[in-house]
Parts: C-alpha cells; structure tokens; sequence
C-alpha cells in the first residue's frame, strides 16, 4: 500500500505539472486527447451550458458570459488541490515523520503539511523530521511557487490577446452592422465608392484571422470569453469577413481579388483549426442562406453601387465557397452557443454605437 500511494502521488504530481506546461508554457496546440484540462473543460461546459440552453437573448449570453473567467479560476484550483493531494499521497507512501501537536495524525496531516507548504504559509506547527520528508516538502514548496508565478505571468497574456480580438470586433461595428453581416459590410463601402478601403479592410482582417488562429490554439478557453455586446462575438466577426470573402470571390468585381481570397483563406484555416482543437465535428447547414435569399444579396449589392456577374454565376460559385467554410462555423456555433450573423442584416438592426442605454436619450441614425 505504501509503494501504490508514493507511485499514484507521483502519477498525479506529474499529470498536473505536465498539464500546466502543455496548457501555460507551450505555445502550440496539443493534439493529445486524453488532458486534465480537456477533461475539465468538456465536463464544465457541458455542467454550465445545459441550463443556459434554456434561457434566450440577453439572459443567456450573461449566463454563459461567466463561465470563461469562472473556468480559468476553477482550472487554477483543480491544479492546486490535486498538486496537494498528490504530495500528500507521496508522505504518505514514504511514511514521512512529523512533528505535529498530540492528536494530529494520519492522513489528514500529511495533507495539512502538503497544503501549508503548497501555499507556502510556512506555519511550522506540522513538520517533517526525515531527510527524504524534507526534500519532498522543499520540491512541493518549489511546485506551488513556480504555478502561482506561471500564472501571474500568464494572465496579462491571456487578457491582452482577448483585448486585441475585442478591439477589432468593436471597429467591425460602424463598418458591418450589429450583428456584422457580410453583405452590409460590403454594401457600405459600396455605397462610399470605396473599394480601395474595402481590400485594406480585407488586409486588416487577415491579420486578425492569424492572431485569432495562433492566440486560440495556444489558449483554446479564449473560445469561451464572451464579447461585451450581446449581438457580438468573435465567431460572428469571422463569419462575416468569410460571408463577405466568399461574396467577393463570387462574383463581385473589383480591380485585385488577392487581399480577398487571402482573408478568405486566413478566416477559413482558424475555423478548420479551432473546430478540431474544440473537438467539434464540421456539419453542413444549408439554412443560411435560402436561394430565395440570394436574389435579396445580388439585389442589396447592386442597390449599393457594386458590380456583379450574373446571379446564376454567382449563385454557382458561392454554393462552392460556403461548403469550405459553413459547416466549421456551424458547428463552432452550436459548441460554443454563438449564434452565426445572418447575410442580410435584419429590417429594424441597429448599430451599437447609435443606441444607447439611458433612458430618455436620444438615439442616433444611421450615417
């Protein structure tokens, strides 16, 4: 019994700290099924958004807007409590000889002595009195102080990479509705005559698209943290920059299709990825856009000053792009309960920035 209690608190100590560098330190995506973290995320979520299901509009988004933060907490406290027991178990094994006031003993010692020295209070009144007791202790001291030190590095990391995908969801605002679509984004700058803007804007948006891919494999939970506006959300965005590429590449015609087709492709690699890191399985949803919606699309982009091929060419191109794309941002939507932006925007949509939430004051239109 002691050999199975030092081997399993041995199994755990290193199950864990191997969790924290593959989840902190190890900046690519870690194929491997079989993770603590995984584990945790895919129980809690499933915990977490069963109920929520039930809500609708803004009740559920401030439901689930909790789970992101609240998941990083408990993510750091599963880490500690199993990186205590699992030292304890080793004292345990290893039979470590206390000195402890009269009537502490057994177990629950050793797993007050592996909680002081984890959270290095250094309280002194449970102590380990053997030379191999010691070293245990100064490496556990060692374990917690390094976790508490990875995770005060990592958390500005983490929170500066979800400040820099917000910014850019904000700015999507005033240039594609709320919620974005890929069509308004493109009747706008229609509108203007600015087509220049319109391919800087797809140059943009790539680098968006590269970031997202590279800071959600590295930081899969970033997936979960929630916009600050009901109607927005990272998935959304990327759904309107492909809807928008997509249209683009159909058959609007423009001086240079390169910036397009780049942030097409760039947009459509992060959902391929992020579904696989997600452990979500690509499904076709052909619902979006109904061929009765596409004469709407042509007619709303032509009304705004663009030039289109036929819309049987375009009708017969599209279908071809949106099979690369939709089902990846289908099923990310459903996994992750974030509704996708429709092609048209909506009769009464109102963009963010023109409303206001003071009662009395006066909204803005639309310039």
């Amino acid at each position: 019994m002691a050999i199975l209690a030092v081997v399993a608190g041995i199994a755990l100590v290193l199950t864990v700290l191997w969790d924290v560098f593959e989840t902190i330190v190890l900046p690519r995506r870690v194929s491997r099924r079989v993770r603590l973290t995984r584990l945790f995320y895919l129980s809690a979520w499933a915990l977490w958004s069963t109920p929520a299901k039930r809500l609708h509009g803004g009740r559920r988004e401030s439901a689930l807007s909790f789970f992101g933060p609240l998941s990083l907490l408990m993510l750091l406290a599963l880490w500690a409590l199993a990186l205590i027991l699992g030292f304890a178990l080793i004292h345990q094994g290893l039979a470590t000889r206390l000195t402890a006031p009269s009537g502490t003993s057994g177990f629950g010692a050793y797993l007050y002595l592996s909680g002081t020295t984890f959270f290095t209070l250094g309280l002194g009144d449970v102590a380990p009195t053997s030379a191999v007791g010691r070293v245990v202790t100064v490496g556990e001291a060692g374990a917690g102080f390094g976790l508490f030190a990875l995770v005060i590095g990592y958390l500005p990391t983490f929170y500066q990479a979800f400040a820099r995908r917000e910014t850019a969801i904000a700015l999507l605002d005033a240039r594609a509705g709320s919620p974005p679509s890929g069509v308004e984004l493109l009747a706008r700058f229609g509108r203007e005559g600015d087509l220049d803007g319109l391919m800087q804007l797809f140059v943009e948006w790539e680098g968006w698209a590269a970031e997202l891919l590279e800071s959600h494999l590295s930081h899969p939970l970033l997936g979960f943290y929630r916009s600050q506006h009901d109607d927005q959300s990272w998935l959304a965005a990327l759904t309107a920059i492909l809807d928008a590429g997509a249209l683009v590449l159909a058959g609007v015609e423009v001086a240079s299709l390169r910036p397009a087709q780049l942030a097409f492709a760039m947009a459509r690699h992060a959902a391929v990825d992020l579904c696989q890191v997600l452990n979500l399985r690509p499904t076709p949803d052909g619902e979006r856009l109904p061929p009765a919606d596409l004469t709407r699309v042509c007619a709303a982009l032509r009304d705004a000053g663009l030039r289109l091929r036929p819309e049987s060419a375009v009708g017969e191109r599209l279908v071809g792009l949106r099979r690369g794309y939709e089902p990846y941002v289908s099923a990310l939507s459903r996994g992750l309960l974030m509704p996708l932006p429709p092609w048209l925007p909506p009769p009464d949509a109102r963009d963010d920035w023109t409303v206001s939430a003071w009662e009395g004051a006066d909204d803005l239109e639309h310039f």
